[in-house]
């Protein structure tokens, strides 16, 4: 029997065609599939469908694929999970920039910060422009209070990317932490200039201009943060220690007061109330700031014991019940 061999060929062909063409339609599926399933927050049944996938996939699809399954992993907090799955990645490929950095901001987030470095400088080998690797690594040499290499790599941030304004506010953090305040200025106003609704930015304007003297401008800033968020508790603090350097205690209460119903568990609002209603002698409403500041954190009793706000207070029994009793 005789073949036409031009014939089998075409057959086997379109035949490869046809199998290469379901393989993509079920790809397919199951991606769409894990795309909605974590749509609707439902993460671990994303994973499953993102693992059918694999199945179908060639290799960029594959790799793009454990990639996807690695950021679910870390978003539901599964680390070691989601760190495997990058290396499977690397596994198949020594040169993804994007697997080093994705096991750097794992490691940092479980406070080994060495390792993270040694993953986000892996990443910036592979890739020199890789900006949020540099950034990254600098908050952990500011967390190492290593601050010259911080602001050598955030500078590097802001060459790579000169809209940053998280790189130049942590620049001016760090400037002002140094005494270096022109620099600071420098920095906070240039983030602020590109994003004016970043309240991170708004409140470090607001710390230099204190810092500057110029109280007014201070607030100005500390109220424009404010607008922007209101969960930011520091806004409330360093407006309220301004209002009690001019003696306005009336105004200190107030703000304080917003930042409780804001902020309920933070103890040192209550602290700087309890030091206003003592100025002013309301000791019922001081010593209830002061109890309830002591209940979320008695660490600060050393504080309480010695603020010669509360020397109203000395003679007062129910404030030396609370002295005694937390001692």
């Amino acid at each position: 029997m005789f073949y036409d061999t031009l014939r089998v060929d075409f057959l086997v062909e379109v035949l490869n065609l046809i199998d290469e063409n379901i393989k993509l339609q079920k790809r397919k599926n199951y991606v769409l599939l894990a795309e909605k399933s974590y749509l609707d927050s439902k993460k671990k049944k994303a994973i499953g469908f993102y693992k059918k996938a694999l199945e179908f996939s060639n290799k960029d699809e594959y790799i793009d694929t454990l990639f996807n399954i690695a950021l679910i992993y870390d978003e539901l907090e599964f680390f070691s999970e989601s760190i495997g799955t990058y290396k499977k990645i690397l596994n198949i490929d020594k040169n993804k920039p994007g697997a080093y950095y994705g096991i750097g901001i794992i490691e940092e987030r479980l406070g080994n910060l060495d390792r993270a470095l040694e993953y986000f400088f892996k990443a910036i080998e592979k890739d020199k422009n890789y900006d949020r690797a540099y950034y990254f690594a600098a908050n952990i040499y500011d967390l190492k209070n290593e601050k010259e290499e911080a602001i050598r790599l955030y500078k590097k941030v802001i060459r790579l990317k000169d809209d940053d304004y998280h790189a130049y506010n942590n620049l001016g953090s760090l400037y002002e932490e140094m005494g270096k305040y022109d620099l600071a200025f420098k920095m906070l106003k240039k983030s602020v200039d590109i994003n004016p609704e970043f309240y991170k930015s708004l409140f470090n304007m607001g710390v230099i201009y204190n810092r500057l003297k110029s109280k007014k401008e201070s607030l100005k800033y500390y109220y424009k943060a404010l607008k922007y968020n209101k969960k930011y508790h520091y806004i409330y603090l360093n407006i309220s220690a301004i209002y009690i350097e001019n003696k306005e205690y009336n105004k200190a209460i107030d703000i304080l007061t917003e930042g409780i119903e804001n902020n309920p568990s933070k103890e040192d609002l209550y602290y700087n109330r309890a030091c206003c209603y003592s100025i002013l002698e309301f000791e019922e409403k001081a010593i209830k700031d002061i109890r309830k500041s002591l209940i979320l954190n008695p660490s600060i009793i050393r504080f309480v014991e010695k603020d010669k706000d509360f020397y109203n207070l000395y003679n007062n029994r129910n404030f030396k019940k609370i002295i005694k009793k937390i001692k």
